[in-house]
């Protein structure tokens, strides 16, 4: 007997005889693409159609084949397909409307990417006929509306958010997807609530939904009133918020989980043995290659919800005891998924264990520590573009946080204290930290940290001069906080002195090369202030008087460097250069500082003289400092607690049209209707009756 083989929609005998015989199904497509209606001969066509085994590839591809006149000429066709497919929706039998929506998802694909050079209405036009599309559209999304908040099939709502993540993410820039007008105007909004506000749907659909919801935000929003920008700032239900921040901190939180064990891969075996053999000479170039791909998508959602909705401010700090009791999985962990990461939602509600803090006693983890350690290991790396937009967008939520009155209140509360195991970045002149030995703090001193870290594993010939300024920007608004609510954190404040007069060091020494891409007296700028800030206000956050002296210690011990940087600003101020300006705007920071120098020093030298001693000690030193306060003269600067508050549509628009771009391309690029194999939906619809 001939093998029979199937192979792109046609049943092929291996005999040379043989004509090929094709599927019903795709002889029923063929005479759809004849200009001739298809159910004149055959009055049942329609209704056999959507019992027929969808095949995808074949319909994708025919329509791709023809060319514009051709596709214009089987439009009427194309229109009856895609209305048919429509009221099939409202079918009961269920194999009949997974059968219309997968055809949905096919006509949508196959149309847009033979119209890639049209405009959005001809593709209406090509899809449902300007006159029929209103309401073709209408009855589209109530269907759809109905599917998604009835309580049938799990199936049949994945496919549902499936199609629509396909007819938002057709085109590259959603806000040119002229078809999203119905879209705004038929809002799918509380059936996407529905779903993240119900465990078990938001276990099985809370990924798709949120990365709908954090695209659907994006259409239009810089142009028009987006009716789900404003649904989504109103929204109060706690369970809702709850569920949302839920589906976030899963997705961030396999991330976290994957690189973790991506890292202790990398250090154990062949590399570990070389890294005894030879040092740790080639530490940085090795943990490059530790990589996974970053998940903007669901940072765009955390980014939307924490700047849109006062509420879900909340959800941030929200303890989640529960992810740690789950000590042995009931089932097998799934296999690390195929496809990137920012398509891939996480298999259950349960965190893993991974992300609690180290204290085996303390059983509790929350979303804003799940991101900061997301963060951590994303900001390690900005070279590559994602982890650059990664990081950028890191700084920018963190920067919403920083200036929200309630988050810093919890930020800053001393009873609300966690062990952060941030990821820091390997480097030769520093160990690594135990994690044994992480402090339990409040959560602010994670960030700080973050900020640190950020700051001294950054200064490279490609310097990530934006991400510096937001790194600083997000320090300062922490800072404010603390001296307008008089908040004395216990924070190790030297490594972040130390950490800011090494950045200064790296903008002075590299001055001509870095001039040439930036105007690096800006962040020069900040950084000085925010020394000011710790001189005029400091007597009223630091936790004791001795930090004050910490801190002039500090400047005194590195008087070098703001020397330097006084002499250079003096320079390029005095000059009719582009940047005199700029530079002497950093020449009147400096007053203080300069001040603090100029008074200590001579005091310091004098004492060392009249004591016969060649090297003072810190104690000495903080002896003179201590001593001589009362005659020091400083001036009061105003404006050193003003900040400019974050504005996405004047600074940031450019970055996020970009951002949605790319990330509408990979959630198409992953968009996989073969999930919902064939074979799972007949089990599941076993019959029709």
């Amino acid at each position: 007997m001939a093998q029979v083989e199937k192979r792109g929609g046609l049943l092929r005998k291996s005999s040379a005889y043989k004509k090929p015989l094709k599927e019903k199904v795709v002889l029923m497509y063929d005479e759809i693409f004849m200009t001739e209606d298809p159910s004149k001969c055959s009055p049942r066509f329609w209704e056999e159609l959507f019992l027929m085994k969808v095949n995808l590839e074949y319909l994708e591809g025919k329509l791709e084949s023809l060319d514009g006149e051709e596709l214009m000429k089987i439009k009427d066709n194309i229109n009856c397909l895609f209305q048919h497919c429509i009221q099939a929706l409202g079918e009961e039998h269920p194999i009949r409307v997974v059968n219309a929506l997968q055809t949905l998802c096919a006509l949508i694909r196959g149309v847009h990417q033979k119209n890639k050079s049209t405009s959005g209405f001809d593709i209406i036009n090509m899809l449902m006929g300007f006159d029929k599309a209103e309401l073709c559209m209408k009855n589209l999304m109530e269907s759809l509306d109905s599917l998604l908040c009835a309580e049938g099939s799990e199936s049949l709502k994945s496919l549902c958010l499936k199609l629509l993540l396909c007819l938002v993410t057709v085109t590259d820039n959603i806000s040119q997807n002229t078809i999203l007008e119905y879209v705004m105007i038929n809002s799918i909004f509380e059936a996407i609530l529905q779903i993240l506000s119900h465990p078990p749907s938001r276990r099985e659909h809370g990924y798709d939904a949120v990365v709908l919801l954090a695209l659907l935000v994006n259409y239009r929003k810089y142009e028009s009133v987006n009716p789900y920008i404003v649904k989504l700032s109103i929204v109060d239900d706690e369970a809702t918020l709850n569920g949302m921040g839920l589906v976030i901190a899963q997705a961030l939180s396999e991330y976290n989980r994957q690189y973790k064990d991506k890292e202790e891969e990398h250090q154990g075996g062949f590399f570990s043995a070389l890294t005894n053999m030879v040092g740790s000479m080639f530490i940085a170039d090795a943990h490059e290659k530790i990589s996974v791909q970053t998940n903007e998508a669901i940072l765009l959602a955390l980014y939307e919800a924490v700047h849109l909705n006062r509420n879900f401010i909340t959800v941030l700090a929200q303890s989640h005891p529960e992810m740690g009791l789950v000590t042995t999985p009931v089932s097998p962990a799934p296999a690390t998924p195929a496809t990137p990461l920012g398509t891939t939602p996480p298999s259950s509600d349960v965190i893993s264990s991974v992300e609690l803090p180290l204290d085996a006693d303390v059983q509790t983890s929350n979303l804003l520590i799940t991101f900061l350690k997301y963060s951590s290991i994303v900001m390690q790396d900005t070279k590559d573009e994602h982890r650059l937009h990664s990081g950028k967008l890191c700084l920018i939520i963190l920067t919403c946080i920083a200036e929200d009155q309630y988050a810093n209140a919890f930020l800053h509360d001393d009873n609300m204290n966690f062990r952060v195991n941030l990821h820091r970045m390997p480097m030769r002149h520093r160990k690594k930290a135990a994690d044994k030995n992480l402090p339990c703090r409040p959560l602010v001193c994670a960030v700080l940290d973050l900020m640190v870290e950020f700051i001294v594993t950054h200064m490279m010939k490609e310097f990530p001069m934006d991400l510096y300024v937001r790194c600083i920007q997000v320090v300062h608004k922490l800072l404010c906080y603390q001296k307008k609510c008089r908040v004395r954190l216990h924070y190790t404040w030297r490594e972040l002195w130390s950490a800011l007069i090494n950045l200064l060091k790296f903008l002075m020494s590299n001055e001509t090369v870095l001039l040439a891409k930036h105007n690096i007296f800006t962040l020069a700028l900040m950084i000085v202030n925010l020394f000011n800030m710790f001189i005029t206000y400091g007597d009223t956050f630091l936790p004791t008087p001795s930090s004050y002296d910490e801190l002039y210690y500090e400047i005194i011990r590195m008087h070098q460097s703001f020397d330097n940087l006084y002499s250079m600003v003096l320079r390029l101020s005095t000059n009719a250069g582009q940047w005199k300006e700029a530079a002497s705007k950093v020449t009147h920071a400096l007053v203080n500082i300069r001040a603090i120098i100029n008074h200590f020093n001579p005091k310091i030298e004098s004492y060392a003289a009249v004591n016969h001693i060649s090297q003072l000690s810190e104690e000495q030193v903080l002896e003179v400092v201590r001593a001589n306060y009362d005659t020091l003269t400083l001036k009061l600067q105003d404006g050193l607690d003003q900040y400019e508050r974050y504005s996405e549509q004047h600074k940031e628009a450019a970055f996020f049209k970009e951002l949605v771009r790319s990330i509408s391309t990979n959630v198409r690029r992953n968009l996989a209707f073969h999930t919902l194999s064939q074979e799972v939906l007949l089990k599941e619809f076993s019959t029709i009756s």
